[in-house]
């Protein structure tokens, strides 16, 4: 199953990273027992001269979609799949063998800690997300649904 994620467009300058953590952080409180927090589950940062992009996985990317955008942040969110790699030599390998045989092409990928012992996740944004994801089930490789990154 596919999972969201968010990219935010940030100015490559000093502070701007910690104003969108410090929006989250502000933005995601409430008191009320209706309204989760916002949590950041993973992230990557690339960057130009100019500016970078932070992409994010967190619990409740419309709540934070909406948040970020409301300070004038500009917020793109996009489908990405979690694929769980045996943490090995030659397990990433083989996950993207499974994608290069399926004609599926890696546009980027992240990793990041999660909660499965001996193996580790992989993010990855795809040109043909639907296509990689029917190869990496035929292979009965695991992915990640929603819940396992949000904690619905």
């Amino acid at each position: 199953m596919l999972i969201t994620q968010i990219s935010v467009f940030i100015e490559n300058q000093p502070g701007k990273l910690g104003e969108v953590t410090q929006v989250l952080a502000n933005n995601g409180v409430d008191m009320s027992a209706l309204s989760q927090n916002i949590d950041i589950r993973a992230l990557s940062l690339s960057d130009t001269s100019d500016f970078g992009i932070l992409r994010l996985i967190v619990n409740d990317p419309d709540k934070a979609t909406e948040v970020l955008r409301t300070h004038d942040f500009i917020v793109k969110q996009s489908p990405v799949i979690a694929a769980v790699v045996d943490d090995r030599p030659g397990g990433l390998t083989e996950v993207l063998q499974i994608l290069s045989f399926a004609g599926v092409s890696v546009e980027y990928m992240y990793a990041f800690v999660g909660s499965q012992q001996g193996h580790a996740v992989v993010v990855m944004r795809t040109d043909r997300a639907e296509a990689a994801m029917a190869a990496l089930e035929s292979h009965h490789v695991n992915t990640l649904d929603p819940k396992d990154i949000y904690r619905i």
